[in-house]
């Protein structure tokens, strides 16, 4: 005799319910009666049809999708009412993409996983190893940087987490955003500014947004990002230190003009 999908329902929490009772009754000596009442009653379901069928991802970009259906760790076909929901949204929000995940059931067989995925902040190349860093400097595991290629490249200890405060900085600056190649971190406190040309730019351990604004001042007065430079150190909030290349005398300018 086959049973409708609702009365199978009903007939297994009547079951669990009895189960529990006798845990009352017998002190725990009924929670193996219990145990194997529960997997009887998955079996039954699963024999409805109340099986993983469908996983539907939300919110993931299609480089993270692979890595947070390996750590969802579903079965398909498996008994879709013995799943764990809070073990699954643990294992997603262990991978570095995920913020913050939601595991949704959908009777008989759809589970639907909808994630707030972290935005890719920059490429991180510390100790010998290149990786891709989230915007709270979180490193985003199984990932090659090098299909990242547009994301700025942050160099030194601590540059995964310091670089979200200094980023809209450098990057709101077009002519000086176009000519960077890396962010250097110095002793963790303070920026190098690594231009493409081999260029270096020094930036003070406070107030950065003060010094870049001298360098807007000095190159629209004399067009410095165009014409090169071996160095310019901005770290003395009173003179701008100017290194041409080729090994020529600094040249110091008041306030950046």
């Amino acid at each position: 005799m086959r049973l409708s999908p609702t009365l199978a329902v009903t007939a297994a929490c009547l079951v669990l319910a009895l189960g529990a009772v006798a845990v009352l009754a017998t002190g725990g000596r009924g929670q193996a009666l219990v145990s194997a009442g529960r997997a009887v009653s998955r079996a039954n379901f699963a024999s409805l049809g109340f099986r993983v069928g469908v996983v539907h991802l939300q919110g993931a970009t299609p480089a993270a999708q692979a890595e947070i259906l390996k750590a969802a760790d579903l079965k398909l076909g498996g008994p879709i009412l013995g799943l764990d929901l809070g073990a699954v949204r643990a294992r997603v929000e262990s991978v570095g993409w995920v913020a913050h995940a939601r595991v949704v059931r959908l009777l008989p067989g759809t589970l639907v996983i909808a994630v707030d995925q972290r935005p890719l902040l920059a490429v991180w190349e510390h100790a010998g190893r290149t990786v891709v860093v989230a915007d709270d400097g979180t490193v985003v595991t199984q990932v090659d940087p090098g299909h990242f290629a547009g994301l700025p490249l942050v160099v030194g200890d601590g540059a995964n987490v310091a670089a979200r405060a200094i980023l809209p900085k450098v990057m709101n600056r077009p002519r000086l955003a176009a000519r960077l190649n890396a962010l250097v971190r110095v002793d963790g406190r303070r920026w190098n500014l690594r231009l493409k040309d081999g260029g270096l730019i020094e930036l003070p351990a406070t107030d950065e947004d003060a010094a870049l604004k001298r360098l807007d001042d000095l190159d629209r007065t004399s067009r410095i990002l165009e014409l090169g430079f071996a160095r310019v150190d901005l770290r003395d909030p009173e003179m701008v230190v100017v290194r041409p290349q080729g090994g020529a005398a600094p040249v110091l300018t008041a306030g950046g003009v």
